[in-house]
């Protein structure tokens, strides 16, 4: 049930839905509760990030993701 929770919250998330909404929806009283059941996405997360790394930055990127390589 727990993760079913974290799924839900977290599908509300990517499809844009309300802080507000997603509090209703999950049954919270505290924001801080419905933001741990809906934390963003890897892919939100390095999107934001970007958003600094402008291609004026002094010439160089401020943020560098490496990925590891599965054999």
């Amino acid at each position: 049930m727990h993760d079913l929770k974290h799924t839900f919250g977290r599908r509300l998330r990517s499809a844009g839905v309300s802080l507000e909404t997603r509090k209703v929806l999950l049954g919270h009283k505290n924001g801080g509760i419905t933001s741990h059941y809906s934390a963003p996405e890897i892919g939100e997360l390095i999107d934001a990030a970007n958003k600094v790394c402008g291609t004026d930055s002094r010439k160089t990127p401020a943020l560098v993701i490496l990925k590891r390589k599965i054999a």
